[in-house]
């Protein structure tokens, strides 16, 4: 049943310069209805497509004074159905406020609006010598990374978004425009509510501008392969590296299954046995020299092969492969939907992590994967489902459980990366305790009225 009467859908027109960027085309709504999992879609009452902050601000007043929920949406790459409009109401597509507002090189940082992508940022920076770090799997939307606390790649060196966000633009359920932090690299001045805000899966504000740090491109970049028996010696080969002091940029682990559907995907011929692969930057010289101590580390450890990439076609062709391993996963199961688990764990814990999620895997008897940011200890144990077999989606989501309850029992998380959305609510108490009462306390303060993103984060 609708919750946008038609009488409602006709004001909400009139709150956008163009009323054609209203729309209940049942086109649209079908694509807002799920994201790349296997999370039951649930198509919205309507679509909106703000271009500024003003109509932000006239659209969520608007849906808090009718109690209609209100869900932003980038391009919908999440993973744990943080776009899924569970209660209808309005999709908020924020994809044509993409403009980079400035560009201040001198200070290494950018201002855009939360609907530029990673990719348009980066090409923009690239004629100042400049990049922004943050890269996860898909060409995701900046506003869209801040709300979940995404990383990818490049975390183990620069971090994951938390660290890159600077201030935010933020329109409250009310309809009311704040702005945290701003454009000096560090404040005392009240409380931390930028980081408040990063991670709250729209379930708190809409974000319409960020202030981001960038950084210099690196002078010499060069990649490297380092191929394994088994996952867990790739594992422990992995903290080794991490623990040696070498200036590191990436490492990442994929297990055969992934390096086999990539080869597929991508018309690549890597030898199909665990693998990681590293990346190193800096002068010249001290890069040569990391990747000869590299390789001693990882034959140690038991490497089987070490090929390090120098030219720049080749390093990209390799981090592309692995920007795409879910969606080579993806084409390897046609027709079926992605579960993946998203853990970080303490470094040390991370070949004893890697080793259990492989049995409980086995002993369910799921063909799955495990691929992951395993510099930083987050890791993705993954399962291609029919949506339609409940069974199988049972079967999978106890193993994702185990997985989850061994990460806590070690000090780790349930999210590393990809955030709570729906998929994840069912482990927040057990790992914050008493907090998620104060987190409760948080969300009625801000979103009394509950209509940003409902029934996301929060457990029931």
């Amino acid at each position: 049943m609708s919750v946008l009467e038609p009488r409602l859908a006709e004001s909400l027109r009139a709150l956008v310069t163009d009323p054609d960027r209203v729309t209940v085309n049942e086109t649209v709504l079908e694509h807002h209805s799920h994201d790349l999992t296997y999370h039951t879609p649930h198509a919205p009452d309507a679509v909106v497509f703000p271009t500024d902050t003003a109509e932000v601000s006239r659209i969520v007043q608007f849906a808090n004074e009718h109690g209609i929920p209100l869900v932003p949406f980038g391009v919908g790459t999440s993973l744990e159905g943080h776009i899924v409009p569970t209660r209808g109401g309005i999709t908020l597509d924020l994809s044509r406020m993409n403009r980079i507002l400035e560009i201040r090189p001198q200070d290494f940082l950018v201002r855009v609006q939360p609907g530029v992508t990673r990719t348009q940022l980066n090409q923009a920076l690239r004629r100042y010598g400049l990049f922004f770090p943050v890269d996860p799997g898909a060409d995701a939307t900046l506003g869209g990374m801040a709300a979940t606390n995404a990383s990818g790649t490049n975390a183990v060196r620069y971090g994951a978004m938390r660290h890159q966000v600077l201030g935010l633009e933020v329109v409250l359920p009310d309809g009311r425009v704040i702005h945290t932090g701003g454009l000096s690299v560090k404040s005392s001045a009240g409380y931390y509510l930028t980081g408040l805000f990063v991670g709250s899966e729209g379930t708190l504000g809409v974000i319409t501008e960020l202030v981001l740090r960038i950084y210099g491109i690196p002078e010499h970049t060069a990649a490297a392969r380092a191929v394994f028996s088994d996952i867990e010696s790739a594992g422990r080969a992995a903290v080794a590296l991490i623990g040696s002091g070498m200036t590191v940029g990436r490492v990442e682990l994929v297990d055969a299954k992934t390096i086999r559907a990539v080869n597929r995907f991508k018309g690549t011929d890597y030898p199909e046995s665990p693998t990681l692969f590293l990346e190193f930057s800096g002068g010249r010289r001290a890069v040569d020299e990391d990747i000869r101590l590299a390789e001693e580390l990882m034959r140690s450890e038991g490497c089987l092969a070490f090929v390090d990439e120098h030219d720049p076609e080749a390093a990209a062709k390799l981090w592309e492969a692995r920007h795409h391993a879910a969606l080579a996963l993806m084409a390897m199961a046609p027709g079926k939907k992605l579960m993946t688990t998203d853990v970080c764990v303490p470094v040390s814990h991370l070949p004893g992590a890697l080793q259990a999620a492989r049995e409980l895997m086995e002993s369910r008897g799921l063909d799955g994967f495990i691929l992951g940011h395993v510099g930083d200890g987050n890791y993705h144990a993954g399962f291609a489902l029919d949506a339609g077999d409940p069974a199988q989606i049972e079967r999978a989501e106890e193993v994702n459980a185990a997985i989850v309850r061994h990460a806590l029992a070690r000090g780790g998380t349930c999210t590393g990366e990809h955030g709570v959305g729906l998929g994840k609510r069912r482990y927040l108490a057990e790992e914050h305790g008493e907090a998620v009462s104060l987190m409760r306390g948080i969300k009625a303060l801000i979103d009394p009225r509950g209509i940003m993103n409902p029934g996301k984060v929060l457990p029931e």
